[in-house]
C-alpha cells in the first residue's frame, strides 16, 4: 500500500447493489457504509463520495437512502427497469464511468467499492490520466481484473467484523 497524506483528495463511487448482492449471498449481512467510508478515505480530504442505488419498491429501501445520506453519501438513485418479458435490469455502471472521469480532474485517488470487473477498463484509464485508483470489495466475488487494474485493493472478506453488520 503506497502511503496517504491528508492532502490527497479522494472521490469515493460505491457500486450499492453490487456490494449488497456480495454480501448477501456470501454472508446475509448488509455492508456497513460508515466503516465503508472511513476505510475509503483514511485521514485523506474527501472531495465526494457517491453511493449508487437502485429502487425496488422496497418498504425499508427509503430509510437505507436516507442512512447513506446521514452517513455522507450523495445517493444517485436509478428505478428498476421492467421489460415486456418480466426481466429486470438496472445497473450503474455507465453513470459510476462518467462520474469517475469527470472526478478524475478533482481527485488524486477514486476510490470504487465494488467487486465488479467491468470497471478494470476504467481503472486502466484513470491510472494512465494520473489518478490513484483503489478499489474495496468481497474478495470472494470480486473480479481478479479489477484487483490487478486498482492500486490498492481491500478486501472486505478479510475484514468482515468491521465492514459488515
Amino acid at each position: 500500500m503506497v502511503d496517504t497524506h491528508p492532502a490527497q483528495r479522494v472521490g469515493i463511487l460505491a457500486d450499492s447493489q453490487n456490494l449488497y448482492h456480495s454480501a448477501q449471498s456470501r454472508y446475509s449481512r448488509n455492508i456497513d457504509y460508515s466503516a465503508l467510508l472511513e476505510e475509503a478515505v483514511r485521514e485523506r480530504s474527501l472531495v465526494r463520495a457517491i453511493a449508487y442505488v437502485i429502487r425496488a419498491d422496497s418498504p425499508e429501501e427509503e430509510s437505507f437512502f436516507e442512512a447513506l445520506r446521514d452517513i455522507g453519501f450523495e445517493a444517485k438513485i436509478k428505478d428498476i427497469k421492467t421489460f415486456a418479458d418480466g426481466s429486470k435490469k438496472a445497473d450503474w455502471d455507465v453513470g459510476m464511468s462518467l462520474d469517475a472521469v469527470t472526478l478524475a480532474n478533482h481527485v488524486d485517488t477514486v476510490v470504487l467499492c465494488t467487486g465488479d470487473g467491468d470497471f478494470a477498463r476504467l481503472c486502466s484509464h484513470l491510472r494512465h490520466e494520473g489518478v490513484r485508483v483503489e478499489a474495496i470489495g468481497l474478495g470472494s466475488s470480486t473480479a481478479d481484473e479489477l484487483v490487478d487494474a486498482v492500486d490498492d485493493f481491500v478486501d472486505i472478506d478479510e475484514h468482515e467484523d468491521r465492514f459488515l453488520l
